[in-house]
């Protein structure tokens, strides 16, 4: 696409033709989006014009990246956002909800890539990846050769989960697969090539299906693992150790996601502060 020197903008013309900038009413329904979706959107739409801008196209860039500060000049580029986005709390499953989604599993491939999402955390692209080599069974610990962010961990996994790979690559698992990938198809045209995406998914929405249940992704099993590590007690940078977190600020959230832990937490610590504070024994 080639605008020439002056692309056709609303900013430029200072005015709306119809083309390029709509309104919504109030009485056109609900045209709202959410705060991620602008971010995103803007964040395509600024990447343009800086692509526009280093080719010479444009002189400035009418959409920035973020609004000026009083830091602006000693920290260029570190202006507020644009948008201002909420963090959700990323669901879990109950006990109750994990027996039930394990027992609607119908393979021991699948048992052991929920294992190793709800017992070890892992992120499901780094289940798909894990190689034969990956599995150091004596230690009870599974290599991360290509993580979030190209970053590589070793991180222990429960013995369940080293049970139920054992009983797949057992029974289950091609002989002669061309692959060193752990897991892989097991039938039709594809048998023995290395698991999809598409392929894990169709699964799991299977098992939950059956399972009777609303909610139980891949993120969830992942996120209810380390949810339940931080409630057993696990530290804080232990469960970044585990979840391959390279920022903790990443790992904080599993502080308010852990309720139960939380509230006992702020008992013991309220009996000590209440002891300090009250010692005279005025109430």
């Amino acid at each position: 696409m080639c605008w020439g020197s002056s692309p056709p903008t609303a900013q430029r013309t200072g005015r709306n033709d119809g083309g390029f900038v709509q309104s919504v009413d109030a009485d056109q329904g609900n045209g709202g989006v959410a705060t991620s979706t602008v971010a995103r959107r803007l964040s395509i739409i600024s990447g343009f014009f800086a692509y526009l801008q280093a080719r010479g196209d444009i002189s400035a860039n009418p959409v920035p990246r973020g609004l000026p500060t009083r830091r602006e000049r000693s920290r260029p580029g570190q202006g507020v956002p644009l948008t201002r986005r909420t963090r959700r709390l990323p669901r879990i499953l109950t006990p109750a909800e994990v027996d039930a989604l394990t027992a609607a599993l119908r393979t021991h491939r699948v048992a052991a890539m929920v294992a190793a999402m709800v017992l070890g955390g892992l992120r499901r692209c780094e289940v798909l990846g894990l190689r034969m080599e990956d599995l150091r069974v004596a230690e009870r610990r599974v290599f991360i050769a290509d993580g979030k962010g190209g970053h590589q961990r070793l991180i222990p996994v429960s013995s369940r989960f080293f049970a139920t790979v054992a009983a797949y690559l057992d029974s289950e698992r091609p002989a002669h697969a061309d692959t060193d990938r752990v897991f892989v198809v097991l039938k039709g045209p594809n048998r023995g090539n290395p698991l999809s995406v598409r392929g894990l998914d169709e699964m799991l929405a299977g098992a939950k299906h059956r399972a009777g249940l609303s909610h139980a992704t891949c993120h969830e099993l992942r996120h209810t693992c380390l949810t339940r590590l931080r409630e057993a007690g696990m530290a804080l940078e232990a469960v970044q150790a585990q979840a391959g977190h390279a920022s903790i600020e990443s790992t904080r959230i599993y502080l308010h996601l852990a309720d139960d832990w939380l509230a006992s937490q702020y008992r013991k610590a309220a009996e000590v502060l209440d002891a300090q504070l009250y010692a005279g024994g005025a109430r």
